[in-house]
């Protein structure tokens, strides 16, 4: 069941396409973005790949190479997700997320898993939404 909100932020999205395991391509995708998280203002840094499959679709991992930090310290996480490349050439995944944090103002995050919309535009303009699912 979707429950509550828990962020939402903006980033930067840069693409850069990497070796293929077959005839299908392949990306790794740094983010650096702001916003809300938990309550407090954040800022984000990620680096995660993604692959796409035979039927057009995407899968994508982040393998703990997420970063969060506060003014009180900082929170890592990892994510899984779904997605597609969309009509403007942007692109939208779906999946869940874990964070690990000692910071004060996160340790609300541990032990949840969140959802999250993680939607691309174009231009690498990127929205992050994420709600704690109960």
């Amino acid at each position: 069941m979707l429950g509550e909100k828990m962020g939402s932020m903006t980033a930067k999205s840069v693409n850069k396409v990497l070796p293929t395991e077959g005839t299908l391509p392949k990306f790794e995708v740094t983010a650096e973005g702001t916003g809300t998280l938990a309550g407090v203002q954040v800022q984000m840094m990620s680096t995660y790949h993604a692959e796409m499959r035979a039927d057009g679709s995407m899968y994508g991992e982040l393998p703990n190479s997420g970063l969060v930090m506060t003014s009180d310290g900082v929170a890592t996480f990892r994510a899984t997700g779904s997605g597609a490349m969309t009509e403007d050439g942007g692109s939208k995944f779906r999946g869940a997320c874990y964070f690990e944090t000692t910071a004060p103002s996160l340790m609300s995050l541990n032990g949840k898993a969140l959802i999250y919309e993680w939607d691309v535009d174009a231009s690498g303009s990127a929205t992050w939404n994420l709600w704690h699912w109960a």
